[in-house]
């Protein structure tokens, strides 16, 4: 049983990233940010078996001597931590660089001072920005129109980089629009069902008409464990697209949304929830072909049925209780 260690573990893609390591028969070292409460975030949430193999490090990936203790004497590195909320790159973009920028730089320094065999870094794709060609492959400009989009494409451009000069083993994966259980109301699917599961039958969101990409978590999770065993002449040095190739406008997602709670929803649009005119994304639809050829890779849920778990998750009362459904959660 081999040892992988993951940063931003305690999240919502990272939680089940997690899982998906145990269950495939890695032992994982999970660094999960720093704080006085000593929480563990979404991993306090997993079974007892599957925390049985996962050693929780409380560190931050901007320190590089944190970075260092976690990742040496492990056979690959999955690097999650990220600050990703768009509307509040807006706020504070310096906090972005230093986590999505420096803090990339320091893993990347691990990796290739301490020679792990494999990191996967993990991309975006904000750093898209609105298609101007559909489906996006991963020959698509880089059009970054967030704060957030230009710090991510600056850890990528910084992987790609160290592949270039040091022959470090890295491959990025850039998933599209993840959803499921665990993600915060940031996002527009928790957003609506965790306002209808407290009763609410008027949502309030921001602009209805982008259309997204999106893909559900465990085949997100799917990706990250394809990519991370895949053969190294297969991976390494490339970047793979993770989605399914078909979208949904924000507002054709609210009515299937109500359909399958069985409600009928109004939608206000708030100011505050809308982006500026010139960022925001309005059309983002995946071409995955590079990583199914690479890997064999391919969502195993359709939108309706990720959507139906996510729904399940958020009608258990326990879980609901940890969000603020009132709340504009940037």
């Amino acid at each position: 049983m081999t040892w992988v260690a993951v940063t931003g573990a305690e999240g919502f893609i990272g939680s089940h990233l997690v899982e998906a390591l145990v269950a495939s028969g890695h032992r994982v070292r999970a660094m999960a940010q720093y704080n006085s409460f000593s929480s563990f975030g979404w991993l306090e949430t997993l079974p007892a078996e599957t925390m049985d193999q996962v050693d929780v490090v409380l560190g931050d990936v901007r320190d590089p001597g944190s970075v260092r203790e976690l990742v040496k004497d492990t056979e690959a590195v999955y690097h999650l931590a990220a600050l990703i909320a768009i509307p509040y790159s807006y706020r504070a973009p310096h906090s972005y660089v230093d986590t999505n920028v420096t803090g990339t730089l320091n893993v990347l320094e691990a990796v290739r001072h301490l020679e792990i065999p494999r990191l996967v870094h993990t991309s975006t794709s904000e750093t898209y920005g609105t298609a101007q060609t559909v489906p996006i492959s991963e020959d698509h400009p880089i059009n970054t129109q967030s704060p957030y989009a230009a710090s991510k494409a600056g850890g990528d451009r910084l992987a790609d980089s160290y592949y270039a000069s040091f022959e470090t083993p890295v491959v990025t994966l850039r998933p599209f629009n993840t959803f499921g259980p665990r993600q915060s109301m940031r996002a527009v699917i928790p957003t609506v069902i965790g306002q209808v599961a407290a009763g609410e039958r008027t949502i309030t969101l921001g602009d209805l008409r982008p259309t997204r990409d999106f893909t559900y978590v465990r085949d997100t999770a799917r990706a990250f464990l394809a990519v991370g065993s895949a053969p190294a002449e297969s991976v390494v040095g490339r970047t793979f697209n993770a989605g399914t190739g078909g979208e949904i406008s924000v507002g054709d997602l609210v009515q299937l949304i109500g359909k399958l709670m069985e409600t009928d929803l109004d939608v206000i649009e708030e100011a505050q929830r809308i982006r500026p005119a010139g960022s925001e994304v309005m059309r983002l639809v995946c071409d995955a072909s590079r990583l199914r050829e690479a890997t064999g890779w391919a969502p195993d849920h359709s939108l309706e049925q990720g959507l139906e778990h996510t729904i399940g998750f958020f009608r258990d009362p326990a879980n609901l209780a940890r969000y603020k459904t009132a709340l504009y959660n940037i």
